[in-house]
């Protein structure tokens, strides 16, 4: 199976982390599952939520993907609130759906982040591997890019280390 999917989760579903999953996949080889048009709701104890749209993307995800790349604006220096959502109902998948989680060992997970600047600050990276590891996924690593001065343009020095993650994710 070897396909990827990118789950861009930003608040806006034509911002600049689309822009940037946009020069990623260039050639369209990469699956993209936009978070900001999907109904998540937030981690219910009592699993309340477990008929939103976080069960099915998951079984499509799993069903349909080796990686899966997790693509987020750095929001005071973390990932978007529509991320950590998701992240906190992977959840469900250790208790409500845990036959779905055990799907996931063996899978491999990426992250891309971007913001205005190159400043990503230490430690951004610690939830995806953390979580890689405790779900039993292989970590391949993060990029992160920035724009221009006037705002307009994915840097070139990211576009360098995008064009780089691309080979990564197609080996």
């Amino acid at each position: 199976m070897k396909k990827t999917v990118i789950i861009q989760a930003s608040s806006k579903s034509n911002g600049n982390t689309n822009r940037v999953i946009n020069y990623l996949n260039n050639n369209k080889s990469f699956d993209v599952i936009d978070l900001k048009t999907k109904n998540i709701g937030v981690f219910e104890y009592d699993f309340s939520n477990a008929n939103d749209d976080f069960i099915p993307v998951m079984e499509e995800v799993i069903n349909n993907y080796d990686t899966i790349v997790f693509a987020t604006p750095v929001y005071w220096y973390t990932m978007s609130a529509t991320l950590k959502i998701f992240f906190d109902r992977l959840s469900d998948l250790l208790k409500y759906k845990k036959e779905l989680g055990r799907l996931l060992r063996g899978k491999n997970m990426a992250v891309i982040s971007n913001s205005g600047h190159n400043d990503l600050k230490n430690g951004f990276e610690m939830p995806f591997i953390e979580s890689a590891n405790y779900l039993g996924m292989n970590y391949l690593g993060s990029i992160h890019s920035w724009l221009t001065e006037d705002g307009e343009n994915i840097h070139p020095e990211a576009l360098n280390k995008i064009d780089s993650f691309r080979t990564i994710l197609t080996q």
